[in-house]
C-alpha cells in the first residue's frame, strides 16, 4: 500500500502499457462495484416489481416507463438494459424473500441464490466499459503529455482540457456500440438479422443515427471528466505536500480519486438526470419502434423535469450517484496508477539490464 507511484502518467511506459493498465483498473472495478447495484437494481424490482407495469427507478432521478427497460449503471459505465414484456430479466427481478436493506439484501441473495447472483450484471458491463475505459484513460494520458510537451509546463488548464477530449473521443467511439448492443438486446437479434437492420437505420435517417443519445451522453461525461481530472491532479498534489510526498502513494491516488469523483458527480447531476431519460426514450423507442415520438431535446428534457419536480428534481438521486460513483473512481484510478508504476519499474530493469 506504501509503494510509491509516478505523479507522471505517462513517464516511461507505452500506449499498450497504459491500455493494459486502465483496462485491469475496469475489471478490477467492475468487479467491486457491480455487486452495489445489482442489489440496488433488486431492492428497487422490489417496490415496483415488473409485473404491475410500474415504474422502475435509476439512480433515483429517472422513470422507466411501462416497465420495458432499465439503466444498469455502476458508477464506471451506464447500460441500457432492455427486457421484453419482462422476459429475460429473471436473473435480474428473481425475488425469492422479502429484503429489509441493503446487508439485508446482501445476506440473502448469496444465501438462497448463490454468491455468483450478485455479478448477474457483470458481463454487459466488461463488453462496453473495459473498450470505453482503455479508449479514455490512455487518451488522457497522451493528451496530457503531448500538451505539457506543448506548453512547457504544469497548468491547471492541460488536465481539464485533456480530459474532456479524450471523453469526448471515448464516448464517439462508443456510442454506436452502445446502440447497437441495445438493438440486439430489444429484438434478439442475429448477427445478420443486426446488419440489416443498422442498414436500413443508416439508409432511412443517414449515418448520424448510430449516434442517438450521444448529445446528453457528451453533455454530462465531457464536463465530468474535465472537472475530475482537474480536481484529482489538484487534490493529488496538495496531499503529497500535506504528507511531504515526492511521489503519490496508492492511498493518495485512492483518495484523490474518490475526492474528485464525488465533486465532478454532483456538479454534474443535473446532466446525469437528462442522460437517463434520453437512454430510457431510446430504449422505449427499440421495445416499441412504431409507437416512439421523436426524442425530445435536451433543453426541453430539463424544462420537462423542472416543470415537473423543480428545480429539485434535476438535482435528484445525489446519493445513490455518489455512493457509486466516488469507490469506482477511486478504485479505477488508484488500480490505473499502480498499473502504471508497475510498467514503469519494469521497463526500467529492461534497460538496467540492456546496459
Amino acid at each position: 500500500m506504501a509503494e510509491k507511484m509516478s505523479p507522471s502518467p505517462g513517464g516511461g511506459i507505452t500506449p499498450l502499457q497504459q491500455m493494459l493498465a486502465s483496462g485491469t483498473g475496469a475489471i478490477l472495478t467492475s468487479l467491486f462495484v457491480t455487486p452495489l447495484d445489482v442489489v440496488k437494481i433488486r431492492l428497487q424490482a422490489q417496490r415496483t416489481p415488473f409485473s404491475k407495469g410500474e415504474a422502475l427507478l435509476c439512480n433515483g432521478d429517472a422513470a422507466v416507463s411501462s416497465g420495458k427497460c432499465f439503466l444498469y449503471c455502476n458508477g464506471l459505465m451506464d447500460h441500457l438494459y432492455v427486457c421484453q414484456n419482462g422476459n429475460g430479466c429473471t436473473a435480474w427481478y428473481k425475488a425469492p424473500t422479502h429484503f429489509t436493506g441493503t446487508l439485508d439484501a446482501f445476506v440473502k441473495i448469496t444465501r438462497y441464490e448463490g454468491i455468483r447472483s450478485l455479478w448477474s450484471g457483470l458481463p454487459p458491463t466488461l463488453v462496453m466499459a473495459v473498450p470505453a475505459t482503455v479508449i479514455y484513460f490512455t487518451a488522457y494520458d497522451q493528451l496530457r503529455d503531448y500538451l505539457h510537451a506543448r506548453m512547457g509546463s504544469w497548468g491547471h488548464s492541460i488536465p481539464l482540457l485533456a480530459g474532456a477530449i479524450a471523453r469526448l473521443g471515448a464516448v464517439t467511439v462508443i456510442s454506436p456500440l452502445e446502440l447497437i448492443r441495445t438493438k440486439m438486446q430489444s429484438r434478439q437479434l442475429s448477427y445478420r438479422e443486426l446488419r440489416i437492420c443498422i442498414q436500413s437505420a443508416v439508409a432511412q435517417d443517414g449515418w448520424l443515427s448510430l449516434w442517438r443519445g450521444w448529445g446528453p451522453t457528451v453533455l454530462r461525461d465531457v464536463p465530468f471528466s474535465a472537472l475530475y481530472w482537474f480536481n484529482y491532479e489538484l487534490v493529488r498534489s496538495w496531499l503529497c505536500r500535506q504528507a511531504w510526498l515526492d511521489e503519490a502513494t496508492f492511498m493518495v491516488s485512492f483518495t484523490s480519486g474518490a475526492i474528485s469523483g464525488t465533486v465532478a458527480a454532483v456538479l454534474t447531476l443535473p446532466f446525469d438526470v437528462v442522460k437517463t431519460q434520453r437512454q430510457i426514450e431510446l430504449g422505449d423507442s427499440e421495445v416499441h419502434p412504431v409507437a416512439a415520438s421523436k426524442p425530445s431535446s435536451t433543453w426541453l428534457l430539463m424544462q420537462r423535469i423542472r416543470a415537473e419536480s423543480g428545480t429539485r428534481g434535476l438535482f435528484a438521486g445525489f446519493l445513490p450517484r455518489v455512493i457509486k460513483v466516488a469507490p469506482a473512481c477511486a478504485i479505477m484510478i488508484s488500480t490505473y496508477e499502480f498499473g502504471k508504476s508497475f510498467f514503469q519499474k519494469l521497463n526500467q530493469e529492461r534497460q538496467l539490464r540492456g546496459l
